[in-house]
């Protein structure tokens, strides 16, 4: 089973997306709504994280994103403007633009654990990744 770190400050689209993930077969690690509580997540070691780009703590995902990254951890950003990421953030995979339902979440996991050859649409593939 894989583990999940939502990395997310907006309450219920965290708490929708721990649904939708635990409907999958995933285990959800925990919910992150800031940069500290990230970093504290990631000591438990999560295969997957899914990070928004805004968070609580200001416009820190893009640098949790790249620190869960070096970790070993697999990150792919969610966002509602991805053109906020240019073309990519070191160490990550890519985003998965907002808004998105379970199905586009389900293709983009499946994609990000070698399962399918090409990224699903909306999941973009950063270029170092491509």
């Amino acid at each position: 089973m894989q583990r999940v770190l939502i990395v997310e400050d907006e309450f219920m689209v965290a708490l929708e997306l721990e649904s939708v993930l635990e409907d999958l077969g995933y285990q959800v690690i925990g919910i992150a709504a800031d940069s500290t509580t990230a970093s504290r997540l990631a000591e438990l070691s999560p295969d997957v994280a899914l990070v928004d780009v805004n968070l609580r703590d200001g416009p820190t995902g893009t640098l949790v994103g790249q620190r869960l990254g070096k970790l070993g951890i697999k990150v792919v950003f969610t966002t509602a403007n991805p053109a906020l990421l240019g073309t990519g953030v070191p160490d990550t995979i890519g985003v998965l633009s907002k808004p998105y339902d379970a199905n586009q979440v389900e293709d983009a996991l499946e994609f990000v654990r070698g399962e399918l050859s090409a990224p699903p649409a909306p999941l973009v593939v950063f270029e170092q990744h491509a």
